[in-house]
């Protein structure tokens, strides 16, 4: 029943702190300098987490989104995507809540409760998207600091973010965890800011004292069209808005997944964080695409320009236009810290799921090498070389090719989301099944929320490239990246399957879902929750900052 893989450990011996055999069946094993530590507070994993969901997607791609379909269909499609990146925040909410053990990724999940050949294809998918991810937004950065021109070479700026980034992920995670929270909390502090700025706005409070209301829903319209005309075009213009702002949501409720086994009484904290992120992404993704299509016209010329930095933000375009002097440069800073924290996570992300798939043998044992305060080094070592794939960018050549392995990586949140929809079905079914009823988290949205879920990102997966097939817009190498990762994972997939796992079921029977290994370890580590005196009149804050 076990295998042995070339890649890891005998897994019918295992000698690291949590390894699964063919069926997922899992044996605990506390070695020393072997597993990462539990230093993360409950308000340290639930900022990261939210400080990877708020970044230039909402600051400046929100703007794209706008003048692609037009302020309805900006604010329509943050509401549809609210809801289902809810949906699988529940479905990871509850799996990583019952069983938070060492190396906790979706890809380790995949592997214990669905099959291992998932598990090595999602994990393999993560480890690149993750580590392209952290060259593409140091890239950001350096672009960002361009904007006011200083008289130093663009490999300075980059090389500046790349040593800070390495250096925060080597630290203790305790260390991490505190500082990627201010990262994260300057960053919520700046939206809530932007948001009252855009109130003064819209009721004539700027300088001009231009009452803006609902003039940009009248004048140029609630709809744009894009690429086609007439219906069709609005159509067109939905679909490709919706696609096009699934990106400033990518990939946050993982961060949840990966934190909670580094976390303290993740059993108990998780869940918090779980029913928290509703009312955040409401606050700053809702409202803030709402208050973006009321201060700025769909139409606006500088949604054109192409500019760099803030020059495209449309929170930097409702300043200037209402007469406001040096905001720019202050949304800039947000822009810049944006890029900086997500660097931060993804990094820490990336190097955690290397980590994880050494756990199960998915990846050499080396990477399971901890230091003594819980850092996987040779996991952080391995990710963080990709780093230096942004200095590509200092040659618009090369820049070139840069994009392409960026480009790659875009359906891999699509495909992440689905698996976690499947794995979440089958963990239900084997809880089920096995009468587990001590459950930290179960949401009344599922199982039904996973079977939408599920479907609508097929769909969305599916439409990402509708550009190509409209109106004469057909181009071969958006065509390419826009699916080249369906046939990746696939590769990935049935390679394992054909190589590794030709014994294995295409999925674990329910029965045979090892739930219990691992599960002894984690209750002995659980605290008893500290309780708060009196009632603070900050406490609502919580929702926010945790």
């Amino acid at each position: 029943m076990g295998e042995k893989s070339e890649f890891g450990p005998d897994l019918e011996n295992p000698i690291h702190p949590v390894t699964s055999n063919a069926f997922g069946q899992c044996e605990a094993v506390d070695i020393e300098h072997d597993t990462t530590q539990r230093g993360l507070k409950s308000r340290h994993a639930q900022m990261i987490a939210l400080g990877g969901t708020i970044g230039t997607g909402l600051f400046v791609g929100s703007g794209q989104g706008l003048n692609m379909g037009g302020p309805i269909f900006l604010v329509l499609s943050y509401l549809i995507l609210t809801v289902l990146v809810y949906g699988i925040v529940t479905c990871t909410t509850e799996m990583s809540s019952y069983l938070p053990v060492p190396g906790s990724s979706v890809s380790y999940y995949a592997n214990r409760f669905l099959s291992p050949s998932l598990g090595f294809a999602l994990g393999w998918i993560y480890w690149y998207v993750f580590s392209i991810t952290v060259p593409a937004e140091i890239t950001a950065g350096a672009l960002v600091i361009e904007y006011w021109n200083p008289p130093v070479h663009q490999a300075v700026w980059i090389t500046l973010l790349l040593v800070v980034i390495v250096g925060l992920n080597c630290m203790p995670v305790k260390i991490y965890g505190e500082t990627e929270f201010w990262f994260a909390s300057l960053k919520v502090i700046g939206i809530m800011g932007l948001l009252v700025m855009a109130v003064v706005l819209i009721l004539g409070g700027g300088p001009n004292h231009d009452r803006l209301g609902f003039r940009y829903w009248i004048t140029p319209g609630p709809f744009n069209e894009y690429i086609v005309t007439g219906d069709s075009g609005r159509f067109v213009a939905f679909i490709s808005v919706l696609t096009f702002s699934y990106f400033a949501f990518a990939f946050s409720p993982e961060l949840l997944v990966v934190t909670g086994g580094e976390m303290q009484s993740p059993r108990y904290n998780l869940p918090i964080a779980g029913r928290r992120y509703f009312y955040r992404l409401i606050i700053f993704y809702i409202l803030g695409a709402f208050a973006i299509s009321l201060i700025v016209s769909s139409k606006d010329e500088a949604l054109l320009g192409g500019g760099k930095g803030a020059g495209t933000s449309p929170w930097a375009i409702a300043a200037k236009n209402a007469g406001i002097t040096g905001l720019d440069s202050v949304i800039n800073a947000i822009i810049l810290t944006s890029a900086w924290s997500a660097g931060n996570s993804y990094l820490f992300l990336a190097s955690r799921a290397l980590y994880s798939m050494s756990l199960t043998g998915k990846a050499p044992r080396i990477f399971s090498k901890c230091t003594a305060s819980g850092v996987p080094y040779n996991a952080l070592a391995g990710t963080a070389v990709f780093s230096l794939l942004s200095y590509l960018n200092c040659s618009s050549s090369a820049a070139t090719v840069f994009n392409w392995f960026v480009n790659l990586i875009n359906t891999g949140g699509y495909i992440s989301w689905i698996s976690i929809c499947v794995i979440y079905v089958r963990f239900r079914k084997a809880t089920e099944v096995q009468q587990i009823v001590d459950l930290p988290f179960r949401s009344a949205l599922q199982p039904v929320m996973a079977y939408v879920c599920g479907f609508m990102f097929t769909l969305l997966l599916l439409l990402s490239g509708l550009k190509n097939f409209v109106g004469g817009n057909w181009n071969t190498s958006s065509f390419i990246t826009s699916y080249v990762g369906i046939a990746i994972f696939a590769a990935l997939y049935l390679g394992h399957k054909v190589l590794f796992g030709r014994n294995d079921p295409w999925a674990i029977p329910a029965e045979r879902v090892d739930l219990m290994s691992g599960l002894d370890a984690v209750l002995a580590a659980e605290r008893p929750p500290v309780k708060e005196e009196g009632k603070s009149p900050l406490r609502k804050l919580k929702v926010i900052f945790g």
